[in-house]
Formats: C-alpha cells, structure tokens, sequence
C-alpha cells in the first residue's frame, strides 16, 4: 500500500510540475511506455507485439551496431578509441558483468525506501542497495528489435537481472539518436504509464577510454528525463538535475572495466563498478 502510495505522490507531481510536449517537436523523448504496474523480463515480448516488431535474441550482437558513429567527428581523440571498448558496445553478449555498489549518504536513506516499495513492485531499476546483492553476478542479455518489413534495427534491448534474487535491475532500450545536432546514445527505461529517458554523449579520453557523460541543464540537452504519457502524441516531462558519468576503460592488468557514477545537483549519491569479463 505504501508503495502503491508512493507511486502516485510520484505520478501527481510530475501531471503538475512536468512540462507538456509533443513528440512532433522531441521526437527523441518518444519511447516505451509499460500499460500494467508491472514491467519485469517480459516487457520486449509485449511491446514487440504491440509496436508489430521482430523480436531476436541475440548470441554475438551488441547494443550499438557502430559505436564510433556516436563520437563526433570533432572529438580530437576519437581516433585513440580502445577497440576493446568498442567491441563491448557492438558484442555486448560475447560478456558476463560482475558489479558492485557504493551509496553515499544521506540520499541512500531515500532510494532504500523507493526501490524496497516501488521497484521492487514494479520489477524495474532494482539498483543493488548492498554489495552483496549482486554477489552471484549480474545476467547479461541482448535483444534486437527489428522493423519486419525492411529487416533495420529499431533499436537493442538490455535486460540485467541479479542472479541471486532474480530480479530485474535494468530492462532498457538503447539506440543511437542525434539531439540537437550532436550523436547521442539514448536509453529508455519503461516504467507504468511513462518512462526514464537518459541522453548520454560519448567522449573518448586521451588513453583511449570513453566516458558517456549526461551533463546538462534543460530539455534539448544531454541528461534525465522523466517522462509520463499525456495522450494526443504528447508527453509530460521533467528534466531532472541527476548527472551520470559512465567510464568504460582498460586496466593495467588488460581487464575492462566501468566505473558509473551518479550524482544529484553535482552531490555523488552511488557508485556502481563493474567488471566486464569475456564469455569463455
């Protein structure tokens, strides 16, 4: 009941401070919407059926079929890409994840009470609240969504589950999308009667890793959208002040690894460090 509460305390606050659009001017911000209270693992099937799409699980495939057409062409080290890292974003399932996380107070106290009472019931974004959660390791699974007509990718689903309790941590959707002019990696994650959308732009370091880092500050910009359905091919959003940076790097030790770090107005609140090992 709480969490059902919570949920709608959550739903009135963005009908009254969220900002009406029509996709026609964000075509971007379009994205899945869950019909039921529940999204869980089976989500892709619904909406492939829904939206008349070909659903593939993939073996080899990735999430980004040509990850350096998301680096600007004005991105001096984009030539320095590791082709390691790379290779993970377009053969992500050729991977298995190990992951850890670090909450930071005093917004821990909060996100325990959130995704103990909504995530929980919903089966989305369960963000391991303790180390040990993910202790057993992290599934990695990849599906393409595929126009049935002309055979082009619509767009890749990553569907991560703790192995220990079985529950889904993320069921995204992620595409390449050009937001003002600039190439950015686009992640949706449905939730009842909206979604999270994250804009991410890809920045190449000088030692060949790369940082997808959400950074702005309004709508048009790379960042966090909190996005709920309002009929008439429109939508309420919210542009929220939480940034991410996600670090996908090499170590001395030649293992690859991603630091994600997530921090509300510049206030680092979680850590999550993963490390990304071949499939044997």
């Amino acid at each position: 009941m709480f969490g059902s509460f919570l949920q709608w305390v959550i739903n009135f606050w963005l009908r009254i401070t969220g900002r009406k659009v029509q996709y026609s001017e964000y075509p971007w911000l379009r994205g899945p919407m869950a019909d039921s209270n529940i999204v869980g693992d089976r989500f892709y099937e619904q909406y492939a059926r829904a939206e008349n799409l070909t659903l593939s699980n993939q073996h080899t495939g990735g999430l980004i079929d040509d990850f350096a057409s998301l680096i600007p062409d004005t991105d001096p080290q984009k030539e320095k890409l590791n082709p390691r890292v790379r290779h993970f974003y377009e053969h992500t399932t050729q991977y298995k994840l190990e992951v850890w996380s670090q909450w930071y107070t005093p917004i821990q106290y909060f996100a325990r009470i959130l995704i103990r009472s909504v995530s929980t019931k919903m089966d989305q974004l369960n963000i391991p609240l303790e180390p040990l959660e993910t202790s057993r390791g992290m599934t990695n699974e990849v599906l393409h969504l595929n126009d049935p007509d002309t055979g082009r990718q619509v767009c890749a689903c990553w569907l991560r589950k703790a192995v220990l309790s079985g529950r889904v941590v993320y069921a995204g959707f992620y595409s390449g999308v050009e937001v003002n002019g600039i190439p950015c990696v686009k992640v949706a994650f449905p939730l009842p009667g909206g979604n999270v959308t994250v804009l991410l732009k890809v920045v190449v370091q000088q030692d060949g890793s790369v940082k997808l880092i959400s950074d702005g500050k309004r709508i048009g910009e790379t960042g966090y959208y909190r996005v709920r359905s309002a009929g008439n091919d429109g939508a309420s959003v919210r542009f929220l002040p939480l940034k991410e940076c996600i670090h996908v790097y090499e170590d001395s030790e030649g293992v690859m690894r991603t630091d994600h770090e997530f921090a509300f107005w510049h206030i680092r609140f979680l850590l999550l460090h993963y490390k990304i090992l071949p499939r044997s």
